[in-house]
């Protein structure tokens, strides 16, 4: 597949008919982007022409250029090209498999190194409180331990340079280490969400009104910071409610652990860099 460096939105046109605000924009290799507005402010339109690399031929008119050129035929119509891999919160395993083999084989039919398996596996144990084993059985795999799975094999094994991310807020997983992990390798990140973290983890918000795109915000330098403390207070719910799962009474000491403990980005880092 052809190396995505950036990809170009030439705005077009809101539900209304009026042009868009934004004219243009531009996202670069290993940036994230949230998308936020509204129930029907045109989120959703706007990834479907995304994935679609619109030619002005969509109900938005925008067109999308990669590497500031018009996307050949075939990179439009192949399904073999396809170029956005999708992580939501209500996909779901549905083979029959364990857990090594299936990472063996997605490895093998991308013609990938096989020798990966075991780190892509304790990747995906960074982002969830429920240990993923290698033999276990695909199916039996709660939510949050599938999509912390999908993550890593999409940061590793998958060969899409864009990821969408849809609404994974509630989905049981380290959202801001699942976003470190696949920015490192490079995907171009697309986030819609109503969620805090996620929103304010984007270095950029495309806001949606109307179906049309009607700003893009930098994040501040003191978002940034809110972001990270937001990212404390979320993992420390999903410590709890592993606690309360595993019958242990919570007491303010267990909280005072969880918020002194360190964070696992400085480990992903190493591990996306060997």
């Amino acid at each position: 597949m052809e190396q995505i460096r950036n990809i170009k939105i030439i705005g077009g046109i809101d539900k209304s008919g009026k042009h868009e605000n934004i004219k243009c924009f531009d996202i670069a290799q290993g940036e994230i982007i949230g998308i936020v507005g509204p129930t029907g402010s045109g989120k959703s339109q706007l990834i479907a022409d995304i994935e679609q690399l619109s030619q002005k031929d969509s109900s938005t008119r925008r067109q999308i250029l990669i590497n500031g050129e018009i996307p050949s035929s075939e990179l439009r119509n192949n399904p073999r090209q396809k170029l956005v891999a999708q992580l939501s919160q209500n996909m779901n395993f549905l083979a029959d498999m364990n857990v090594k083999d299936f990472l063996l084989l997605h490895a093998q039919c991308r013609g990938k190194s096989m020798k990966n398996i075991d780190k892509i596996i304790y990747m995906a144990n960074q982002l969830t409180g429920e240990p993923i084993k290698p033999k276990d059985n695909l199916t039996i795999l709660s939510g949050g331990q599938t999509r912390a799975l999908m993550v890593a094999d999409v940061a590793v094994i998958s060969e899409s340079p864009i990821v969408l991310i849809d609404e994974i807020e509630n989905a049981g997983i380290k959202k801001h280490e699942a976003l470190e992990l696949l920015s490192g390798y490079n995907k171009i990140i697309l986030i819609v969400t109503h969620d805090p973290v996620m929103a304010l983890s984007a270095q950029k918000r495309i806001i949606m009104k109307n179906g049309g795109m009607t700003a893009v915000i930098d994040a501040s330098p003191e978002e940034k910071t809110i972001s990270s403390q937001l990212s404390k207070v979320d993992q420390t719910m999903l410590k709890l409610r592993e606690m309360i799962r595993n019958g242990q009474h919570i007491e303010e000491k267990d909280i005072n652990q969880i918020f002194l403990k360190p964070t696992v980005n400085n480990k992903m880092a190493t591990l996306i860099h060997h």
